[in-house]
Parts: structure tokens; sequence; C-alpha cells
């Protein structure tokens, strides 16, 4: 079943990104060409779901180059029966903020922004694959240079530096994978498996200082060694992402 939410305010970000490996500090710089961030807002408490959850894992196992697929789990559903351990007010904050930016009416699940300028029903696939089709023929023009190394064993410490414009450097911290026995709720005795789970996320305003950094927390429930991390740029007056790329944290 599909839930739809009222909106709320608004706020999202802007510009373009390219990351380096990380706990060596070693860089490399990737070649500016046509990216597509997938956004997926679902929950393990809308049995409509799975269906959206299934169609990024097949993308993802498409394995296509400049394609990230980030999932958020909202916990508007978490009232209704079962709570979700990955969902987060902040997640569904963030999918309020694209309903305000796309000028929808409300928000539901499963939902997918594709760069941030376009959304769908989450489990339409010719949908997808013809956003991503389109976004990936066009190319980035900013350049950010990122690193990140281990500070302490659940601590991240992530430099940026950013050439111009004015944009939000958005950070995700990912778990690759995970499979949850679901007990209760519109998916009660189901065996969910998710992608690409968003564990933190931060927002830093690239406004007048260009380079910094910024520490990401690991949650004490996660100690996989196949961490990834998420970055991606976008515009803080079109929603547009204008850059990304993502790294393994070992």
């Amino acid at each position: 079943m599909k839930l739809i939410v009222g909106i709320i305010s608004l706020a999202i970000y802007g510009s373009y990104m390219v990351i380096f490996p990380s706990h060596t500090k070693s860089q490399s710089v990737q070649s500016i060409a046509g990216i597509g961030v997938v956004e997926l807002f679902t929950s393990e408490g809308c049995s409509s779901c799975p269906p959206a959850d299934q169609a990024v894992a097949d993308l993802a196992r498409e394995n296509k180059p400049s394609v990230y697929i980030l999932c958020y789990h909202v916990d508007y559903w978490d009232r209704l029966g079962w709570k979700d351990a990955f969902s987060s007010a902040a997640y569904t904050r963030r999918q309020k903020e694209y309903a305000e930016g796309l000028r929808l009416n409300s928000i539901y699940t499963p939902q997918i922004v594709v760069n941030g300028t376009t959304e769908f029903v989450g489990s339409d696939r010719e949908l997808l694959h013809n956003s991503l089709q389109k976004e990936l023929t066009h190319s980035s023009a900013n350049q950010v240079t990122i690193s990140c190394r281990r500070i302490e064993p659940n601590q991240i410490a992530v430099e940026y530096r950013i050439q111009n414009g004015e944009t939000n450097l958005n950070i995700a911290l990912v778990q690759p994978s995970a499979s949850v026995a679901v007990k209760a709720g519109e998916n009660g005795g189901k065996s969910l498996h998710h992608i690409n789970i968003v564990r933190d996320f931060k927002t830093i305003s690239i406004q007048g200082k260009l380079d910094g950094q910024v520490q990401i927390a690991i949650p004490d429930d996660l100690k996989s060694n196949s961490i990834k991390l998420i970055a991606f740029t976008q515009s803080t007056k079109t929603f547009r992402i204008t850059g990304a790329t993502e790294i393994v944290v070992k």
C-alpha cells in the first residue's frame, strides 16, 4: 500500500564533485561525464516498496558507470505496525524538501528522485531507465576533490575542496546490503533484502569557504569493512545534482 503524507518546508542543495581514495589519502581525478544519482525513499512497513527495492537492486547489478544509488528509509510508516530499524526522521525531512522543490502536494513511498529534478513511483522500471538514459547524456562542469581516512574504528575524516559554484556538498554513509525478516505490518512474514542503505547523511554548505573537513560517525551496529561513501553536489537554486562519486571505506 502507498502511504501519502502532507508536506512541510524546503531546503536542498548544489554543484559537482570528484572523490578520492580513503585511508591512504591518495587522490585521482575522474573524468567529467554524465551522472545519475538515484534516490529511493522506501520503508519496510510499506507493501508497495519491495518491488522498488528490487528495481534498484537490479539496477545496481548492471554496474552502470556513473550511476549512484541511495536508499533512504523514511520513518512515517513506523507507527503503522512495524518499526524499520534503518528509518530516520532526517530522511523524511529530505523527502519533504524534495516535495517542496518539485511542487508536489504530498510525499509517498516508494518514490525515486533522479538527479534532484525528476520524480516518479519507485517501482516504475521504464521511467527509471529512461530518466537515467537522459541524465547520462549531460556532462558535468565543476570539480570537487575529496579524500577520506579512518581516524578511529568508528570515525571517518573526510576532506574536501570545491573549485566554484553556489552549492551544497552531500555525503552519505552507505551500508551496501542487509536482509531483514519483517515480523509485523504490511510486509509481515517476508524477508526483505536492501542495498545501499543510507545510515548517515551530511550536508555541507559551500558558500565562500571552498574547502574543509567533516567527520562522520559509523553506527555501532555497522561492523562491515566495505562501508561506502557516496558524495554528490546539488544546486542550492535548482536542486539539480551536478556531480557524484563513491568510494569504499576500508
